[in-house]
């Protein structure tokens, strides 16, 4: 079951504090990106993020899974809790990098 548009709106609007908050579809899930970041895969309406050192502590208690087959393990961020939510999501903005520039081509 993919996500449906009113969960990710909500995603969106519950991280909307932190800057320019948006979504983009992918193969049938979606990116959420932060200020250009991604932070988040969503799928299943489950929120996922990376998992990350700086994330240990603030996650420790929070269950893993796996966005996609293939897919590295990730924490699950309940969405719901606003408050921890936007902390994570603060850390991962503050530490992820920037995607990299696809090449013009000539």
């Amino acid at each position: 079951m993919a996500c449906s548009q009113d969960y990710i709106e909500f995603v969106c609007s519950q991280l909307s504090s932190l800057g320019v908050v948006r979504s983009r579809k992918m193969m049938g899930d979606y990116v959420i990106y932060v200020e250009e970041k991604c932070v988040i895969i969503a799928c299943d309406e489950v929120c996922y993020v990376k998992k990350i050192p700086e994330l240990a502590e603030l996650m420790a208690d929070a269950e893993c899974g796996f966005p996609y087959d293939g897919a590295k393990e990730h924490y699950i961020l309940d969405i719901d809790y606003r408050e921890h939510a936007l902390k994570v999501i603060t850390i991962l903005r503050d530490v992820l990098p920037y995607p990299k520039q696809k090449k013009k081509k000539s």
